[in-house]
Protein backbone atom coordinates (compact mmCIF):
# COMPACT_ATOMS: atom_id res chain seq x y z
CA UNK A 1 0.00 0.00 0.00
CA UNK A 2 1.28 3.48 -0.50
CA UNK A 3 1.83 5.67 2.46
CA UNK A 4 1.06 8.93 1.05
CA UNK A 5 -0.05 10.20 -3.26
CA UNK A 6 0.48 13.08 -4.95
CA UNK A 7 -2.14 14.18 -7.46
CA UNK A 8 -0.44 15.82 -10.42
CA UNK A 9 -3.79 17.36 -11.42
CA UNK A 10 -6.83 19.36 -11.28
CA UNK A 11 -10.03 19.64 -10.91
CA UNK A 12 -12.56 16.70 -11.24
CA UNK A 13 -10.14 13.99 -11.58
CA UNK A 14 -7.96 15.28 -9.32
CA UNK A 15 -11.50 14.46 -6.98
CA UNK A 16 -11.73 11.36 -8.28
CA UNK A 17 -8.45 10.41 -7.49
CA UNK A 18 -8.63 11.49 -4.01
CA UNK A 19 -11.86 9.81 -3.31
CA UNK A 20 -10.36 6.92 -4.45
CA UNK A 21 -7.60 7.00 -2.05
CA UNK A 22 -9.66 8.27 0.68
CA UNK A 23 -11.54 4.39 0.23
CA UNK A 24 -7.81 2.70 0.24
CA UNK A 25 -6.78 4.63 3.28
CA UNK A 26 -4.54 6.56 1.41
CA UNK A 27 -3.27 9.90 2.40
CA UNK A 28 -3.33 12.56 -0.18
CA UNK A 29 -1.36 15.83 -1.47
CA UNK A 30 -3.15 18.27 -3.94
CA UNK A 31 -0.93 20.48 -6.00
CA UNK A 32 -2.33 23.68 -7.30
CA UNK A 33 -1.54 27.01 -9.04
CA UNK A 34 -2.19 30.37 -8.03
CA UNK A 35 -5.15 30.59 -9.83
CA UNK A 36 -6.51 27.13 -7.97
CA UNK A 37 -5.32 28.14 -4.27
CA UNK A 38 -9.70 28.13 -3.79
CA UNK A 39 -10.62 24.64 -5.66
CA UNK A 40 -12.50 21.90 -3.86
CA UNK A 41 -9.35 19.31 -4.65
CA UNK A 42 -7.18 21.55 -2.90
CA UNK A 43 -9.75 21.96 0.22
CA UNK A 44 -10.25 17.90 0.06
CA UNK A 45 -6.43 16.48 -0.24
CA UNK A 46 -4.80 15.92 3.31
CA UNK A 47 -2.11 18.65 2.30
CA UNK A 48 -1.74 20.79 -0.69
CA UNK A 49 1.02 22.35 -2.15
CA UNK A 50 1.28 25.40 -4.56
CA UNK A 51 3.28 24.71 -7.30
CA UNK A 52 3.59 28.32 -9.32
CA UNK A 53 1.66 30.77 -11.05
CA UNK A 54 -1.27 30.41 -13.28
CA UNK A 55 0.37 29.40 -16.34
CA UNK A 56 0.45 25.51 -16.60
CA UNK A 57 4.04 25.19 -18.04
CA UNK A 58 4.92 27.09 -15.02
CA UNK A 59 2.70 24.94 -12.84
CA UNK A 60 1.27 21.70 -13.69
CA UNK A 61 3.46 21.29 -16.39
CA UNK A 62 6.58 21.75 -14.30
CA UNK A 63 8.47 18.27 -13.86
CA UNK A 64 10.90 19.78 -11.37
CA UNK A 65 8.29 21.36 -9.40
CA UNK A 66 5.78 18.42 -8.75
CA UNK A 67 8.76 15.89 -7.99
CA UNK A 68 10.34 18.18 -5.64
CA UNK A 69 6.59 18.61 -3.99
CA UNK A 70 6.20 14.99 -4.08
CA UNK A 71 9.83 14.17 -2.59
CA UNK A 72 9.20 17.24 -0.08
CA UNK A 73 6.18 16.49 1.47
CA UNK A 74 7.26 12.79 1.34
CA UNK A 75 4.89 10.99 -1.11
CA UNK A 76 6.00 7.70 -2.48
CA UNK A 77 3.72 7.56 -5.60
CA UNK A 78 2.04 10.05 -7.84
CA UNK A 79 -1.20 9.51 -10.40
CA UNK A 80 -0.99 12.28 -12.87
CA UNK A 81 -4.86 11.78 -14.00
CA UNK A 82 -5.72 12.66 -17.56
CA UNK A 83 -4.13 15.72 -19.56
CA UNK A 84 -1.34 17.75 -17.88
CA UNK A 85 1.92 15.76 -17.80
CA UNK A 86 -0.60 11.57 -18.06
CA UNK A 87 1.35 10.63 -21.41
CA UNK A 88 4.73 12.60 -20.99
CA UNK A 89 7.21 10.13 -20.74
CA UNK A 90 9.79 12.08 -19.13
CA UNK A 91 7.83 12.74 -16.36
CA UNK A 92 7.34 9.11 -15.77
CA UNK A 93 10.91 8.16 -16.21
CA UNK A 94 11.30 11.20 -13.36
CA UNK A 95 9.17 10.01 -11.28
CA UNK A 96 10.99 5.87 -11.52
CA UNK A 97 14.25 7.75 -11.14
CA UNK A 98 13.34 9.65 -7.87
CA UNK A 99 11.92 6.33 -6.84
CA UNK A 100 8.25 7.20 -6.98
CA UNK A 101 5.49 5.08 -8.12
CA UNK A 102 3.96 6.28 -10.95
CA UNK A 103 0.06 5.45 -11.42
CA UNK A 104 0.27 4.58 -15.46
CA UNK A 105 2.06 2.42 -17.43
CA UNK A 106 6.46 2.58 -17.61
CA UNK A 107 8.07 5.29 -19.18
CA UNK A 108 8.69 3.16 -22.41
CA UNK A 109 5.52 2.25 -22.75
CA UNK A 110 4.27 5.88 -22.84
CA UNK A 111 6.50 6.90 -25.34
CA UNK A 112 6.19 3.55 -27.76
CA UNK A 113 2.24 4.48 -27.90
CA UNK A 114 2.79 8.15 -27.91
CA UNK A 115 4.33 7.94 -31.07
CA UNK A 116 1.66 7.49 -33.63
CA UNK A 117 3.73 6.46 -36.60
CA UNK A 118 5.70 4.07 -34.62
CA UNK A 119 2.40 2.54 -32.85
CA UNK A 120 1.19 2.15 -36.23
CA UNK A 121 3.88 -0.65 -37.62
CA UNK A 122 3.25 -2.11 -34.23
CA UNK A 123 0.09 -2.39 -34.52
CA UNK A 124 0.47 -3.61 -38.48
CA UNK A 125 3.07 -6.14 -37.06
CA UNK A 126 0.34 -7.84 -34.40
CA UNK A 127 -2.10 -7.92 -37.15
CA UNK A 128 -4.38 -5.09 -35.80
CA UNK A 129 -6.38 -3.25 -38.96
CA UNK A 130 -5.08 0.15 -39.23
CA UNK A 131 -6.07 3.00 -41.87
CA UNK A 132 -3.48 3.49 -44.77
CA UNK A 133 -1.24 6.56 -43.72
CA UNK A 134 2.31 7.75 -43.30
CA UNK A 135 5.00 4.85 -42.41
CA UNK A 136 7.96 6.61 -41.80
CA UNK A 137 9.18 8.54 -38.59
CA UNK A 138 6.61 11.48 -39.23
CA UNK A 139 6.73 14.61 -41.20
CA UNK A 140 7.88 18.09 -40.91
CA UNK A 141 7.90 19.69 -44.19
CA UNK A 142 4.69 20.54 -46.60
CA UNK A 143 6.52 19.14 -49.68
CA UNK A 144 6.66 15.55 -47.84
CA UNK A 145 2.92 15.61 -46.59
CA UNK A 146 1.97 16.82 -50.31
CA UNK A 147 3.96 13.50 -51.26
CA UNK A 148 2.05 11.57 -48.84
CA UNK A 149 -1.63 12.87 -49.74
CA UNK A 150 -0.50 11.90 -52.95
CA UNK A 151 0.19 8.51 -52.14
CA UNK A 152 -3.01 8.00 -49.84
CA UNK A 153 -5.73 9.82 -52.13
CA UNK A 154 -7.57 12.71 -50.40
CA UNK A 155 -9.16 13.28 -48.19
CA UNK A 156 -6.42 12.83 -45.81
CA UNK A 157 -6.54 13.61 -42.10
CA UNK A 158 -3.21 15.52 -40.59
CA UNK A 159 -2.48 14.64 -37.18
CA UNK A 160 0.16 15.83 -34.77
CA UNK A 161 2.60 13.02 -34.30
CA UNK A 162 2.96 13.42 -30.16
CA UNK A 163 -0.32 14.93 -30.04
CA UNK A 164 -4.08 14.62 -28.28
CA UNK A 165 -7.28 16.30 -27.33
CA UNK A 166 -7.64 17.40 -30.96
CA UNK A 167 -5.02 19.36 -31.38
CA UNK A 168 -2.94 19.92 -34.44
CA UNK A 169 -5.69 18.09 -36.56
CA UNK A 170 -6.94 18.82 -39.92
CA UNK A 171 -9.21 16.76 -42.67
CA UNK A 172 -7.29 18.03 -45.73
CA UNK A 173 -9.95 17.41 -48.85
CA UNK A 174 -7.92 18.52 -51.99
CA UNK A 175 -4.30 19.97 -52.65
CA UNK A 176 -5.13 23.34 -52.01
CA UNK A 177 -6.15 22.84 -48.06
CA UNK A 178 -3.48 20.83 -47.51
CA UNK A 179 -1.21 23.47 -48.83
CA UNK A 180 -3.16 25.87 -46.04
CA UNK A 181 -3.55 23.46 -43.03
CA UNK A 182 -0.81 21.76 -42.78
CA UNK A 183 1.63 24.69 -41.51
CA UNK A 184 -1.10 25.14 -39.00
CA UNK A 185 -1.76 21.82 -37.63
CA UNK A 186 2.39 21.51 -37.35
CA UNK A 187 2.10 25.34 -35.66
CA UNK A 188 -0.37 23.76 -33.26
CA UNK A 189 1.72 20.73 -32.66
CA UNK A 190 4.64 22.65 -31.66
CA UNK A 191 2.99 25.02 -29.65
CA UNK A 192 1.21 22.45 -27.44
CA UNK A 193 3.17 19.01 -27.77
CA UNK A 194 6.93 20.83 -28.99
CA UNK A 195 6.98 18.89 -32.13
CA UNK A 196 7.05 19.59 -35.68
CA UNK A 197 6.33 16.02 -36.25
CA UNK A 198 3.15 15.28 -38.23
CA UNK A 199 1.41 11.84 -39.75
CA UNK A 200 -1.24 11.81 -42.54
CA UNK A 201 -3.53 8.95 -42.28
CA UNK A 202 -6.74 8.00 -44.53
CA UNK A 203 -9.87 10.23 -43.76
CA UNK A 204 -12.58 7.52 -43.16
CA UNK A 205 -16.06 9.74 -44.10
CA UNK A 206 -19.02 9.22 -41.73
CA UNK A 207 -17.28 6.79 -39.49
CA UNK A 208 -17.79 6.22 -35.66
CA UNK A 209 -14.95 6.45 -33.11
CA UNK A 210 -14.91 3.45 -30.41
CA UNK A 211 -13.02 2.67 -28.22
CA UNK A 212 -12.51 -0.05 -26.16
CA UNK A 213 -11.00 0.07 -22.23
CA UNK A 214 -7.79 -2.08 -21.55
CA UNK A 215 -6.77 -2.97 -18.07
CA UNK A 216 -3.77 -5.19 -17.73
CA UNK A 217 -1.77 -6.02 -14.63
CA UNK A 218 2.73 -6.82 -14.70
CA UNK A 219 2.26 -10.54 -14.60
CA UNK A 220 1.10 -10.86 -18.24
CA UNK A 221 -2.86 -10.39 -17.87
CA UNK A 222 -4.95 -8.41 -20.16
CA UNK A 223 -8.40 -7.67 -20.53
CA UNK A 224 -10.94 -5.12 -21.83
CA UNK A 225 -14.32 -3.97 -20.24
CA UNK A 226 -15.98 -3.31 -23.49
CA UNK A 227 -16.26 -0.03 -25.36
CA UNK A 228 -17.57 3.61 -25.19
CA UNK A 229 -18.86 5.10 -28.90
CA UNK A 230 -17.15 9.01 -28.62
CA UNK A 231 -18.40 9.87 -32.12
CA UNK A 232 -20.29 13.01 -30.44
CA UNK A 233 -16.88 15.66 -31.22
CA UNK A 234 -17.16 19.46 -31.80
CA UNK A 235 -13.37 19.71 -33.81
CA UNK A 236 -12.25 16.92 -32.19
CA UNK A 237 -13.10 17.48 -28.83
CA UNK A 238 -15.38 14.50 -27.32
CA UNK A 239 -19.09 15.90 -26.40
CA UNK A 240 -20.52 13.10 -25.25
CA UNK A 241 -19.80 9.82 -24.87
CA UNK A 242 -22.15 6.44 -24.31
CA UNK A 243 -21.17 2.32 -23.29
CA UNK A 244 -21.71 -0.04 -25.28
CA UNK A 245 -22.21 1.35 -28.80
CA UNK A 246 -25.55 1.36 -30.21
CA UNK A 247 -24.59 -0.45 -33.08
CA UNK A 248 -22.33 -3.07 -31.87
CA UNK A 249 -23.01 -6.27 -32.09
CA UNK A 250 -21.70 -9.18 -30.06
CA UNK A 251 -19.16 -10.64 -32.49
CA UNK A 252 -17.94 -7.35 -33.23
CA UNK A 253 -17.38 -6.87 -29.66
CA UNK A 254 -15.59 -9.95 -29.47
CA UNK A 255 -13.07 -9.17 -32.34
CA UNK A 256 -12.48 -5.38 -31.56
CA UNK A 257 -12.09 -6.21 -28.07
CA UNK A 258 -9.26 -9.15 -28.53
CA UNK A 259 -7.50 -6.51 -31.44
CA UNK A 260 -7.54 -3.95 -28.29
CA UNK A 261 -6.14 -6.80 -25.81
CA UNK A 262 -3.49 -7.94 -28.74
CA UNK A 263 -2.17 -4.46 -29.02
CA UNK A 264 -1.81 -4.03 -25.24
CA UNK A 265 -0.39 -7.35 -24.81
CA UNK A 266 2.27 -7.02 -27.53
CA UNK A 267 4.08 -3.87 -26.17
CA UNK A 268 3.87 -5.83 -22.66
CA UNK A 269 1.52 -2.46 -21.65
CA UNK A 270 -0.07 -2.49 -17.82
CA UNK A 271 -2.49 -0.83 -16.08
CA UNK A 272 -5.17 0.85 -17.14
CA UNK A 273 -5.60 2.53 -20.73
CA UNK A 274 -7.55 3.13 -24.09
CA UNK A 275 -7.25 1.63 -27.76
CA UNK A 276 -9.09 3.91 -29.88
CA UNK A 277 -10.49 2.64 -33.37
CA UNK A 278 -12.40 3.59 -36.45
CA UNK A 279 -15.23 1.76 -37.35
CA UNK A 280 -16.67 2.17 -40.30
CA UNK A 281 -20.36 1.58 -42.08
CA UNK A 282 -19.70 -1.65 -43.48
CA UNK A 283 -18.61 -2.77 -39.86
CA UNK A 284 -14.27 -2.98 -40.57
CA UNK A 285 -12.46 -1.48 -37.58
CA UNK A 286 -8.87 0.36 -37.89
CA UNK A 287 -5.91 1.32 -35.22
CA UNK A 288 -6.40 5.20 -34.40
CA UNK A 289 -4.14 5.01 -31.59
CA UNK A 290 -3.40 4.25 -27.59
CA UNK A 291 -4.38 6.29 -25.17
CA UNK A 292 -1.97 5.44 -21.80
CA UNK A 293 -3.67 6.53 -19.12
CA UNK A 294 -6.68 6.83 -17.41
CA UNK A 295 -9.82 8.73 -20.17
CA UNK A 296 -11.94 11.58 -19.15
CA UNK A 297 -15.06 9.70 -20.05
CA UNK A 298 -14.14 6.08 -17.67
CA UNK A 299 -17.32 6.96 -15.79
CA UNK A 300 -19.54 5.54 -18.26
CA UNK A 301 -17.53 2.35 -18.58
CA UNK A 302 -17.55 1.85 -13.96
CA UNK A 303 -21.21 2.46 -14.89
CA UNK A 304 -21.75 -0.04 -17.36
CA UNK A 305 -18.76 -2.89 -16.38
CA UNK A 306 -19.08 -2.37 -12.49
CA UNK A 307 -15.46 -1.69 -12.29
CA UNK A 308 -13.77 0.95 -10.40
CA UNK A 309 -10.96 2.53 -12.85
CA UNK A 310 -9.16 4.84 -10.53
CA UNK A 311 -9.08 2.28 -7.92
CA UNK A 312 -8.13 -0.42 -10.36
CA UNK A 313 -5.42 2.07 -11.72
CA UNK A 314 -3.89 2.33 -7.66
CA UNK A 315 -3.88 -1.59 -7.28
CA UNK A 316 -2.74 -2.10 -10.48
CA UNK A 317 0.83 0.05 -9.58
CA UNK A 318 1.29 -1.40 -6.58
CA UNK A 319 2.29 -4.79 -8.08
CA UNK A 320 -1.16 -6.59 -7.68
CA UNK A 321 -2.40 -8.77 -9.81
CA UNK A 322 -5.53 -8.54 -12.04
CA UNK A 323 -8.66 -9.05 -10.21
CA UNK A 324 -10.63 -10.17 -13.11
CA UNK A 325 -11.29 -12.58 -16.02
CA UNK A 326 -12.32 -12.02 -19.30
CA UNK A 327 -15.19 -14.06 -18.99
CA UNK A 328 -16.40 -12.98 -15.54
CA UNK A 329 -16.88 -9.44 -17.63
CA UNK A 330 -20.52 -8.81 -18.33
CA UNK A 331 -22.05 -5.59 -19.68
CA UNK A 332 -24.62 -4.51 -17.84
CA UNK A 333 -27.11 -1.64 -19.37
CA UNK A 334 -26.56 1.71 -21.06
CA UNK A 335 -24.69 4.94 -19.80
CA UNK A 336 -24.03 7.92 -20.87
CA UNK A 337 -21.67 10.94 -20.46
CA UNK A 338 -22.27 14.71 -20.88
CA UNK A 339 -19.15 17.18 -20.58
CA UNK A 340 -20.43 20.47 -19.18
CA UNK A 341 -18.36 23.17 -20.57
CA UNK A 342 -17.54 26.60 -19.36
CA UNK A 343 -18.33 28.03 -22.76
CA UNK A 344 -21.30 30.19 -24.92
CA UNK A 345 -23.53 27.61 -26.16
CA UNK A 346 -24.00 29.75 -29.11
CA UNK A 347 -20.17 31.09 -30.12
CA UNK A 348 -18.12 28.54 -28.30
CA UNK A 349 -15.79 30.50 -26.83
CA UNK A 350 -14.89 29.52 -22.75
CA UNK A 351 -16.95 31.85 -20.47
CA UNK A 352 -15.03 32.22 -17.22
CA UNK A 353 -16.64 33.98 -14.46
CA UNK A 354 -18.07 33.07 -10.58
CA UNK A 355 -20.86 30.45 -10.26
CA UNK A 356 -23.30 31.98 -8.09
CA UNK A 357 -25.84 29.03 -7.90
CA UNK A 358 -24.52 25.33 -8.44
CA UNK A 359 -27.61 23.25 -8.41
CA UNK A 360 -26.49 19.27 -9.29
CA UNK A 361 -29.22 16.65 -10.18
CA UNK A 362 -29.35 13.52 -8.34
CA UNK A 363 -31.63 10.47 -8.61
CA UNK A 364 -31.59 6.65 -8.98
CA UNK A 365 -28.76 6.25 -12.11
CA UNK A 366 -27.58 9.73 -12.24
CA UNK A 367 -24.05 10.76 -11.19
CA UNK A 368 -21.93 14.04 -11.39
CA UNK A 369 -18.45 15.01 -11.19
CA UNK A 370 -17.43 18.67 -10.73
CA UNK A 371 -14.85 20.60 -8.98
CA UNK A 372 -17.61 23.61 -8.86
CA UNK A 373 -19.39 25.44 -5.54
CA UNK A 374 -21.50 28.19 -5.17
CA UNK A 375 -18.78 31.32 -5.30
CA UNK A 376 -15.98 29.08 -7.12
CA UNK A 377 -14.10 31.76 -9.46
CA UNK A 378 -13.95 29.29 -12.88
CA UNK A 379 -10.55 30.17 -14.17
CA UNK A 380 -10.05 31.50 -17.71
CA UNK A 381 -6.06 29.19 -17.66
CA UNK A 382 -7.54 25.80 -18.29
CA UNK A 383 -9.51 23.80 -20.07
CA UNK A 384 -13.28 24.78 -19.68
CA UNK A 385 -14.41 21.04 -19.06
CA UNK A 386 -16.15 21.53 -15.38
CA UNK A 387 -18.54 18.87 -14.81
CA UNK A 388 -19.27 15.32 -16.03
CA UNK A 389 -22.91 14.60 -16.02
CA UNK A 390 -23.20 10.69 -16.56
CA UNK A 391 -26.35 8.61 -16.04
CA UNK A 392 -27.21 4.79 -16.40
CA UNK A 393 -30.27 2.84 -17.04
CA UNK A 394 -31.40 -0.57 -17.23
CA UNK A 395 -31.23 -0.15 -21.61
CA UNK A 396 -30.54 2.84 -24.02
CA UNK A 397 -34.33 4.58 -23.60
CA UNK A 398 -34.54 4.39 -19.97
CA UNK A 399 -30.48 6.40 -19.94
CA UNK A 400 -31.90 8.95 -22.56
CA UNK A 401 -34.71 9.76 -20.13
CA UNK A 402 -33.04 9.77 -17.49
CA UNK A 403 -30.55 12.52 -18.99
CA UNK A 404 -33.43 14.65 -20.67
CA UNK A 405 -34.66 15.03 -16.80
CA UNK A 406 -31.06 15.36 -15.16
CA UNK A 407 -30.28 17.94 -17.82
CA UNK A 408 -33.32 20.34 -17.27
CA UNK A 409 -32.93 19.91 -13.10
CA UNK A 410 -29.16 20.85 -13.74
CA UNK A 411 -28.83 24.86 -12.58
CA UNK A 412 -25.76 26.37 -13.13
CA UNK A 413 -25.46 30.02 -12.57
CA UNK A 414 -23.01 32.57 -13.22
CA UNK A 415 -21.62 31.39 -16.13
CA UNK A 416 -22.98 30.17 -19.34
CA UNK A 417 -22.95 26.73 -20.33
CA UNK A 418 -23.21 24.08 -23.10
CA UNK A 419 -26.21 22.53 -21.51
CA UNK A 420 -28.52 23.66 -24.13
CA UNK A 421 -26.62 21.78 -27.13
CA UNK A 422 -27.01 18.55 -24.93
CA UNK A 423 -30.66 19.02 -24.42
CA UNK A 424 -30.39 19.59 -28.27
CA UNK A 425 -28.83 16.10 -29.05
CA UNK A 426 -31.27 14.09 -27.05
CA UNK A 427 -33.95 15.50 -29.15
CA UNK A 428 -32.40 14.77 -32.09
CA UNK A 429 -33.76 11.78 -33.74
CA UNK A 430 -31.09 10.43 -35.12
CA UNK A 431 -29.08 10.43 -31.88
CA UNK A 432 -32.07 8.76 -30.39
CA UNK A 433 -31.96 6.22 -33.17
CA UNK A 434 -28.45 5.60 -32.79
CA UNK A 435 -27.11 6.50 -36.05
CA UNK A 436 -25.01 9.05 -36.35
CA UNK A 437 -20.66 9.68 -36.61
CA UNK A 438 -17.95 11.54 -36.40
CA UNK A 439 -19.73 14.59 -37.76
CA UNK A 440 -23.26 14.35 -36.34
CA UNK A 441 -22.46 18.07 -34.89
CA UNK A 442 -22.27 19.34 -37.84
CA UNK A 443 -25.97 19.58 -37.96
CA UNK A 444 -26.05 22.09 -34.72
CA UNK A 445 -23.14 24.68 -36.19
CA UNK A 446 -23.82 28.25 -37.57
CA UNK A 447 -23.23 27.73 -41.38
CA UNK A 448 -19.97 29.70 -41.06
CA UNK A 449 -18.43 27.53 -38.75
CA UNK A 450 -19.42 24.29 -40.98
CA UNK A 451 -16.52 23.86 -43.02
CA UNK A 452 -14.22 23.92 -39.92
CA UNK A 453 -16.46 21.24 -38.48
CA UNK A 454 -16.46 18.48 -41.63
CA UNK A 455 -13.59 16.66 -39.67
CA UNK A 456 -14.56 13.51 -37.71
CA UNK A 457 -12.27 11.31 -37.30
CA UNK A 458 -10.85 11.57 -33.93
CA UNK A 459 -9.56 12.08 -30.93
CA UNK A 460 -9.89 13.76 -27.32
CA UNK A 461 -9.17 13.18 -23.81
Amino acid sequence: MFKKLLVANRGTIAIRIIRACRELGIPTIAVYSTADKDSLHVRMADEAVCIGPPAAEDSYLSIPSIVSAAITYGADAIHPGYGFLSENGDFAEACERSGLNFVGPRARHIRLMGDKPRARRIMLRAGVPVLPGSEGRGVTELRDAQSEAKRLGFPVLIKAAAGGGGKGMRVARDASELTRLFPLARAESEAAFNSRSMYLEKYLERARHVEFQIVADSYKNAIHLGERDCSIQRRHQKVVEEAPCPVMTPRLRDKMGAAAVRAAEVVGYSNVGTVEFLLSRDGKYYFIEMNTRIQVEHGVTEMVAGVDLVRESLLLAMGERLRFKQRGIEIKGSAIEFRIYAEDPDRHIPSPGVVTNHHPPGGLGVRVETALYDGYRVPVHYDPLIAKLIVHGEDRSMAISRAKAALREYVIDGIKTNIPLHSKILADRAFVRGEYSTDFLGRFEPPTERPQERAGATKAS
